[in-house]
């Protein structure tokens, strides 16, 4: 776009406010479902739909409404009013009030796109709405004026004089006739003197005042934003949704062949990942924000479900190696549009465009940015292509999607060997496997010498270390690493929970398993994870009450049931885990000593030895290792120590990666008085926590 059009353009609008009767008193399904209704009554009036095709409509969603600013046309607000209350007329589920005014606005960016628009008619427009009732229709005489030149409205025109609003007063009329609008003196004016219209001798005064707000007003644009007050002002007041909280939407596939989808979410990431490392700025992880991926979402629904205060949405097109990008940072309380850009580059450029976005989002929101975001090598574009496919497949965390990903982090290491982001996803999805965990860490240490700063990689290797290795003050040191580098990253919050709670650093491991769901609140392994945090803090009715609230959500997830069950066990109500242990099962969640334990101390003895038989039958038939953790556990519900301690021991020189938590595991409490248990605690190094 060229320079003079990406100017603050300042013109004459013609605005047509609407405003939901009633909103906040709704539930939020409501509330949902009455901005949906709303959207599809306007989207099907004759006036937007001409509008828009001609690009001379702009619609900014408001929170509890919406501004539809017309371009060219005085008469475009009226009629689509008319149309709006026409098709409203008996439907009593709806309630809107409406008002118009034509004024000067600024905005930034082709009307194509959802610019940003503010200024001193937006105010008005607001402001005359704000007079109405359900049903009203209100105009500013500014408008009634310019309809007054048109035969057929006149008779739908009458005159309410003067009447005082917030900073001032404003002629309005309202606008109906029998088959629309509200024939009723607005409540807000019943009972209440008029302001006289201006006589001979006060029309000077009156003209100077006039000039002197008008005057203030213009000098106000783009500093002063209209604002109207939340739809739940007083519970958003005492929430932690600060004004420095934010969620970045995945970003609309624009391109013709809709095929463009993984570089989309690439963009969002990447986005995700430059505010997360802006001190003092909450960002919603990924998981959270992509469940919104085609929802079309109202940015109000997004701002309540997520607790921000800030929503980044956008769109890319692409044709071959030519982008182009449109974002929006808009105010979910009011629907504000703080600021939107759209950016035409060649792909080469696309790591400035992200950078320039996440420094106007900083501005926007007034957030000293701490540290310069770092100089990015030249930008091998086939490479960059082929690591935004991998990370597309990566994140869909299936078998078959991981071997894609793998191919795709390879064939971009191919075309860039120095791609640091591609090892870290290399590493990633070899971690997957027990198996390739030599892969991995071959991977993630590649990634840090190309890349100290990623704090992906130092993730990474802290759960190859704490997993696979063992190696405690390694696996804490790079977590705190990591978040040091980005405090927001969810995943490494929540991976530095279980190791908290391996090292029996009980609190410290609820605190962070809590700031991971604040950041990533519609996660569904971190909701469970949660009642498994509870779980093993032997706080069982915490974890059962957190598990069932994940199983409301999604009853198929085996792994809940398989929680739910073993937190029913530690309680002595063994038919209810029996029940959960069932459920697992038909999921293919179940593990042997999940139920062999369960059989053991509900006292079902035979039922436990016959699993543990088959546990020990299918050791041998896998070379004479493996399932030791198992068979332990299944001993010690059957009271019988020196097995349970043998097979553990078993596990310790198999290097099971079980036993990462044999200092949590509440299934072994009987044993921990035991000194051959202390002693293996000892072997293992968790006989201490590092890092207090």
């Amino acid at each position: 776009m060229a320079d003079e059009e990406k100017k603050l353009r300042l013109e004459i609008a013609h605005i047509l406010f609407i405003d939901i009767v009633g909103y906040s008193k709704l539930l939020v399904d409501e509330q949902h479902e009455q901005i949906q209704r709303l959207n599809e009554i306007v989207r099907a009036t004759d006036e937007f739909r001409s509008a828009e095709e001609k690009r001379e409509l702009i619609r900014l969603p408001t929170g509890d409404g919406m501004a539809l600013v017309f371009l060219t046309d005085p008469e475009a607000p009226v009629q689509c009013a008319v149309e709006i209350a026409k098709a409203l007329k008996g439907d009593p589920r709806l309630q809107l009030r409406m008002g118009i005014h034509s004024g000067p606005v600024n905005q930034v960016s082709d009307v194509n796109e959802r610019a940003n628009v503010a200024g001193a008619g937006m105010n008005m427009a607001q402001r005359v709405m704000d007079c109405g009732d359900s049903g009203h229709i209100l105009l500013s005489k500014r408008s009634a004026d310019d309809l007054s030149q048109y035969r057929q409205w006149q008779p739908h025109l009458h005159d309410l004089g003067q009447c005082q609003i917030k900073h001032g007063s404003v002629h309005l009329y309202n606008f109906f006739d029998e088959n629309f609008g509200n024939a009723a003196v607005p409540g807000k004016l019943r009972g209440k003197q008029l302001i006289p219209r201006a006589t001979a001798s006060s029309k000077q005064w009156l003209t100077i005042v006039a000039a002197v707000v008008v005057l203030a007003l213009l000098f106000g644009f783009g500093i002063f934003k209209f604002r109207r007050p939340p739809p739940n002002a007083n519970v958003q007041a005492s929430s932690p949704s600060s004004s420095k909280s934010i969620a970045v939407l995945p970003f609309v596939d624009m391109s013709q062949a809709k095929d463009q989808e993984y570089f989309c979410d690439g963009i969002s990431e990447e986005l995700l990942d430059a505010l997360a490392k802006v001190e003092g700025l909450r960002v919603v992880a990924r998981t959270s924000s992509f469940s919104f991926k085609g929802k079309n979402a109202d940015v109000s629904e997004v701002g309540n479900k997520l607790n921000v205060q800030n929503v980044l949405e956008g769109s890319l097109r692409r044709e071959g190696n030519r982008i182009r990008i449109t974002a929006q940072l808009i105010n979910a309380r009011d629907g504000f549009h703080l600021w939107s850009e759209t950016y035409e580059r060649e792909l080469q450029s696309v790591f400035a465009v992200q950078d320039e976005i996440t420094r106007a989002i900083v501005d926007a929101l007034k957030i000293k940015l701490a540290v310069a975001p770092l100089a990015r090598p030249q930008l091998n574009t086939e490479a960059y292509d082929l690591f935004l496919k991998g990370r597309y497949y990566l994140i869909k965390g299936e078998p078959d999607a991981i071997k894609k990903a793998i191919g795709y982090f390879n064939q971009a290491l191919e075309k860039d060997p120095n791609d640091a982001l591609a090892y870290t996803g290399l590493a990633n999805s070899y971690s997957h496997d027990t198996d390739t965990m030599p892969q991995a860490k071959a991977a993630v240490r590649r990634a840090l010498e190309l890349d100290d700063t990623l704090a992906e990689a130092h993730s990474s290797l802290a759960y190859i270390k704490f997993n696979a290795d063992w190696d405690w003050a390694g696996a804490e040191k790079e977590f705190k690493r990591a978040l040091e580098l980005n405090p927001n990253h969810a995943e490494a919050r929540h991976w530095y929970s279980h190791f908290l709670m391996a090292m029996g650093r009980v609190n410290e491991s609820l605190t962070e398993s809590k700031r991971a769901l604040e950041l990533d609140q519609l996660d569904p392994n971190i909701k469970t994870h949660l009642g498994w945090h509870y779980l093993y803090a032997r706080q069982y009715d915490l974890a059962i009450a957190q598990l069932q609230k994940t199983i409301e959500l999604d009853p198929s997830w085996g792994h809940r049931h398989e929680l739910l069950g073993f937190a029913y066990e530690q309680k002595a109500m063994f038919k209810e885990a029996a029940e959960e242990f069932r459920k697992a099962k038909e999921a293919n969640k179940l593990s042997p000593e999940d139920i062999g334990h369960l059989e053991a101390v509900s006292g079902n003895k035979d039922g436990a030895r016959k699993i543990l038989a088959e546990c020990k039958q299918a050791r041998l038939s896998n070379g004479g290792h493996g399932f030791s953790y198992s068979i332990a556990l299944i001993h010690a519900g059957l009271g019988e120590k020196d097995q349970a301690l043998e097979w553990l021991g078993n596990a310790y020189h198999e290097h099971s990666e079980e036993l990462a938590n044999l200092k949590a595991e509440p299934r072994l409490d009987d044993l921990r008085a035991d000194p051959r248990f202390g002693e293996l605690l000892r072997r293992m190094g968790l006989d201490h926590a590092p890092g207090r």
